[in-house]
């Protein structure tokens, strides 16, 4: 009897430990499973969420180290040595700036010089710090910097009349982010060889101009041009890519001073649906392009008259100093003649989305600030042309231009990649000067078909033809009417004999045919750029001034020979 007792609550207590371990383990698992799940919640949290949850006294150090407070440290320590650093900054400015501000310096002026410079009592503000690059070369950091200075700044101005201005330079106000450069690494102390610095972007500057003991305002035109020619220094001196190099351990820093990469040739195409500036008839278009914003290194187009949908296919060239970052901005004015032009739009394109030699054709939207892109208002787009060509790149065919003549990107690009006569006939020429490169030969255009043309007719049909044409010599031809038809089918080719296959349009006009008249329907617009390089191609092109359309062409280009302009001797 007792051992069939002590059995029974021995097997008891096996189940009910068997049981209490279960239960204990699925507790544990449930415990695990909400402990994942609430990591897992507190993974996707931001700041501002932890910031919302904690009390400020309770922050973790996480929450509360953001750029700003990490460099307050370095602000503190900037405000205690400023007085020396004013001291020797102020004397290293004032040498440096002064040949800068000579060079710019407008005809107005016979001389322009620092009578006296200090930077004030207050200090910069770092306010951001970024590690840009950090390799066994170097060490490349962005610095964001505010400064509302008080500085003591009068200009020494003297007039061609003869006319001395003790001008000050007032109430400071700048925001902008420094580049640092640290390099080479070395071995011994401070451990790099160099640091070079460069203002990489400027925010803001705003300063006041006062003549000491008189208004400035009371001599027309003297504000107006010394504050350009400020900005102008500072972009040329230290605006990246233009960068300062400091040696630290003796040695040759030449390769981190500022040295031409390249050239980018920008072909200027046209323009579409310009937004009007004037009151009477339409604006007078013009465009302004450069990479650096200096007066000697912007280009401007001519100037089209009374169109909102101008065509210039003008050619500019540009030396290219750091492809990674640069870029070329286009800005669109109207021509107001002697009044300040007004701004109709702008846009930009950075050189790193170019692939070198390389042709991008690009309509681009305009806007109001390259800043601010996003922009409600329809002002317009401009259609470019891009190549950008590298010094260091090497050419399938060698380019007998290359060290000791003149040469376009595109002609460049053109003698690398071509295969015809083109080729042959640059080396001809290789002994020779020249002015100006004319390519010329035969363009075959065949108009293949049209593609949802727009409805002209009360039938929902038009009767489209297209008229074909070359914009410099004036030579047309015209396809044959199809009746009834948005989605033409022609398949008709024209020859056209080209001068200057460089500065050539090709300009493709549809029209619905009615019995006693016509009407436009739209337009495509075509420089030759692509054609000359790659000789043979079919695409599809959307009709300009219609809400839908496309036109299919094939164009072929028949190279004949290279004429030199005979302005230029042997």
């Amino acid at each position: 009897m007792g051992f069939w007792l002590g059995l029974a609550m021995g097997v008891a207590a096996g189940v009910a430990l068997i049981v209490a371990f279960a239960r204990c383990e699925n507790a544990r698992a449930a415990r695990r499973r909400k402990l994942a799940a609430t990591v897992a919640t507190f993974s996707k949290m931001t700041v501002e969420d932890s910031r919302k949850l904690l009390p400020g006294t309770l922050y973790p150090s996480w929450v509360v180290f953001s750029t700003q407070q990490k460099l307050k440290w370095l602000n503190e320590e900037l405000n205690k040595i400023w007085p020396f650093v004013n001291d020797a900054a102020s004397e290293l400015i004032k040498a440096s700036v002064e040949p800068v501000l000579e060079q710019y310096r407008p005809i107005v002026f016979a001389a322009l010089t620092f009578s006296k410079l200090t930077l004030g009592t207050v200090a910069p503000q770092f306010t951001g710090i970024s590690i840009i690059e950090s390799n066994e070369e170097g060490i490349v950091m962005e610095l964001e910097m505010n400064w509302d200075a008080n500085p003591s700044i009068i200009l020494d101005v003297k007039t061609r009349l003869g006319v001395a201005l003790p001008i000050q330079v007032k109430d400071i106000g700048f925001t902008g982010v420094f580049r640092l450069i640290f390099k080479p690494l070395v071995e011994q102390l401070p451990c790099f060889g160099a640091v070079c610095f460069s203002l990489r972007q400027k925010k803001k500057l705003d300063f006041k101009l006062k003549v000491i003991g008189g208004d400035i305002s009371a001599i027309p035109g003297i504000s107006a041009a010394l504050e350009e020619t400020i900005k102008n220094a500072i972009e040329d001196s230290i605006t990246w890519p233009v960068r300062k190099v400091i040696p630290i351990v003796p040695g040759d820093y030449s390769d981190l001073e500022l040295k031409p990469v390249g050239t980018l040739e920008v072909k200027l195409v046209q323009a579409r649906d310009l937004t009007n500036k004037d009151l009477i008839g339409k604006s007078d278009p013009f465009a302004t392009l450069y990479i650096r914003p200096l007066p000697d290194k912007t280009k401007r187009s001519k100037t089209i008259n009374n169109d909102l949908n101008p065509i210039w296919n003008e050619h500019f060239e540009f030396i290219v100093e750091d492809a990674d970052t640069q870029s070329v901005t286009v800005k669109i004015y109207d021509d107001d003649g002697i009044q300040e032009s007004d701004l109709i739009g702008c846009t930009q394109v950075s050189l790193k989305d170019l692939q070198p030699g390389k042709v991008k054709d690009v309509w681009l939207k305009l806007v109001k600030d390259l800043e601010i892109q996003r922009d409600r208002k329809d002002r317009g787009q401009v259609h470019l042309e891009l190549v950008y060509y590298p010094y260091n790149m090497k050419d399938e065919t060698p380019n007998p231009f290359k060290q000791h003549f003149s040469m376009t990107s595109l002609e460049r690009t053109m003698t690398s990649n071509g295969n015809g006569s083109a080729s042959k006939e640059y080396i001809r020429l290789s002994s020779r000067k020249r002015k100006e490169i004319i390519l010329r030969g035969v363009l075959s255009v065949t108009v293949i078909s049209g593609e949802d043309l727009p409805a002209m007719d009360m039938n929902g049909k038009s009767d489209p033809y297209v008229v074909v044409s070359l914009k410099k010599t004036k030579t047309k031809h015209k396809t044959r009417v199809v009746n009834e038809s948005l989605n033409p089918v022609w398949n008709q080719t024209f020859d056209f004999v080209v001068e200057d296959g460089l500065h050539d349009m090709l300009v493709l006009e549809v029209y619905d045919h009615d019995t006693f008249s016509r009407d436009y329907m739209g337009r495509c617009i075509l420089t030759l750029t692509k054609v000359l390089i790659e000789e043979d191609y079919t695409d599809s092109f959307p009709l300009q001034g219609a809400k839908t359309g496309k036109l299919k062409l094939h164009l072929k280009w028949s190279p004949q020979s290279i004429m030199r302009d005979s302005g230029e001797g042997a």
